[in-house]
């Protein structure tokens, strides 16, 4: 890590993280059109990011920034490969064994997957054996976040925290980064096992919602856990939430996968093909 990198990390700790993201997010909603147009355009040739790929191609017809933010692509943009998918478009940053309840976040750093899920230790052993991978989601990048296999959802929580930005820098220096972070986790059945879908949020990420409850982020400082009267089942490759501004998704699967064929930091898109879907026989002890 470079110096400017530690120091980035370092001046994160004392920022009032939730004021910086909330002031953001108002200035995300803004409709003056010279405004949104100024912020769309500057952020679409800082990043270059591909609007020819866009349902909607010209920058001035979104609404506000979020509407341009969260963008719907052209139906035919992201072909939904084989096997178990990428669940949105970024680097697959970190994946494979969950040794011993833990995640690997960067070189010399772990974290709980009891952490990760908000404290729950019976929960988190559904999935102390199993495998993961967390994909980041760079500011250019699509934002929708699909799902990677057909799942029910049995239960969704919300875990109040902090909101360090989410990048190489912070992974490698701020501890427990992914678990100390604000942050949505969704638990679904599967005919391969259990897997959950943790959305976190990060520096500026206004909001998170889902497709079955709408805005869900930001809330209360307390941990919120939601069961819903409804069964919700969602297809493979269909959309499940959305992040308003980016951030990562961390995926961990009761059963094992096998991400082998890619290395750390691997960039992927919604919709391309991971590897096979979770193995029903466990890791070799």
């Amino acid at each position: 890590m470079t110096l400017s990198q530690k120091i980035f990390s370092l001046i994160q700790y004392p920022l009032p993280h939730h004021a910086i993201s909330r002031l953001t997010g108002a200035f995300a909603r803004c409709e003056t059109p010279w405004l949104k147009n100024a912020l769309i355009k500057a952020f679409i040739k800082r990043f270059d990011v591909d609007m020819s790929q866009a349902l909607e191609p010209d920058p001035t017809a979104y609404r506000h920034f979020n509407a341009f933010f969260t963008r719907v692509l052209k139906a035919d943009a992201r072909p939904l490969e084989e096997g178990l998918l990428s669940p949105a478009d970024g680097a697959l940053s970190r994946h494979g064994k969950i040794e011993h309840g833990t995640l690997i976040q960067a070189k010399g750093h772990r974290y709980t997957v009891e952490a990760l899920l908000g404290g729950d230790a019976e929960l988190a052993a559904e999935f102390s054996s199993g495998s993961f991978a967390t994909v980041y989601l760079s500011p250019r990048d699509y934002h929708r976040v699909h799902m990677p296999l057909d799942g029910t959802l049995r239960e969704m929580i919300y875990v109040p925290g902090r909101i360090f930005s989410v990048n190489q820098a912070t992974a490698r220096h701020v501890p427990n980064l992914f678990a100390r972070n604000e942050r949505l986790v969704c638990i679904f059945d599967s005919p391969r096992g259990a897997f959950a879908m943790v959305l976190v949020g990060a520096m500026v990420v206004a909001a998170i919602e889902t497709v079955w409850a709408g805005q869900v982020t930001p809330l209360s400082g307390t941990p919120e856990r939601t069961r819903f009267d409804r069964p919700i089942t969602l297809a493979r490759g269909e959309e499940m939430g959305l992040f308003k501004l980016g951030s990562t998704v961390v995926m961990c699967f009761e059963n094992p996968v096998d991400f082998s064929a890619y290395p750390p930091e691997t960039l992927v898109r919604m919709g391309q093909r991971l590897g096979e879907p979770p193995s029903l026989t466990p890791y070799p002890a």
